[in-house]
């Protein structure tokens, strides 16, 4: 089979899956859902933290800024946006499995990788989620574990883990095209849609983050700074 069709497929599937997701959202009116279909664990985490929540803030703000053209608005620059980036940048899974079955150095590199990008990942979640529930730490900063030496031990282990996939892919003949894939997912992580986003909501709802914010790495994991008398 020839290499394009199969990327040509791929894309209409997630276009076709995410318009269904777009159906799901008028239906509920809840364009939050859409953040659940980026993979099974962030699936499973996002749906159990947000159960019963309502709809996620930044949807919310947005269908009060377009009232009347919320719905198309949406299946454009959420849905179709997020269904075109998932396919872009899902590239080097792709280039990896085209790849002789054998295991190079830099497939090795990428299990390390993994190993630690998971860990960040879902260990910063678990521990988030449970100092949550303890009702005497609300209102509080969680600056502990892992969220000790990084702000955001998720979205740093999230980026780990797509650099992990370029590797496997980079350990491929002319795997290397795809190495704008974890370029692209850390700079929307550190950039845009990740610690920039997050920390400016964080920083107007708890007067306490600021002063985690001059001791603790945003997004790199690092021995915290002393507080300054």
């Amino acid at each position: 089979m020839d290499s394009w069709p199969v990327p040509a497929v791929a894309l209409a599937v997630a276009l076709g899956l995410m318009t269904l997701v777009w159906v799901a959202s008028l239906v509920k009116r809840d364009a939050g859902i859409v953040d659940v279909f980026w993979g099974l664990r962030l699936s499973l985490h996002i749906l159990w933290r947000n159960w019963g929540k309502g709809e996620d803030y930044r949807y919310r703000e947005m269908r009060e800024r377009n009232a009347g053209s919320f719905a198309l608005r949406s299946l454009l620059t959420v849905f179709w946006f997020q269904a075109l980036l998932l396919w872009a940048i899902s590239m080097p899974l792709y280039q990896a499995q085209r790849g002789p079955a054998s295991l190079a150095p830099l497939d090795v590199l990428g299990l390390a990788l993994f190993a630690v990008g998971f860990t960040f990942e879902a260990g910063g979640d678990w521990q988030l989620a449970r100092f949550k529930r303890d009702p005497r730490h609300a209102g509080q900063v969680m600056d502990r574990g892992l969220w000790r030496y990084t702000r955001h031990p998720n979205y740093f282990g999230d980026a780990v883990v797509w650099w992990a996939f370029f590797c496997f892919a980079a350990a491929t003949p002319w795997g290397w095209w795809t190495a704008y894939s974890p370029v692209v997912m850390t700079l929307l992580l550190m950039r845009v849609s990740g610690v920039t986003l997050l920390e400016k909501r964080l920083k107007e709802t708890k007067p306490a983050y600021r002063g985690y914010v001059q001791r603790t790495s945003a997004f790199f994991p690092w021995f915290p700074r002393r507080d300054r008398p």
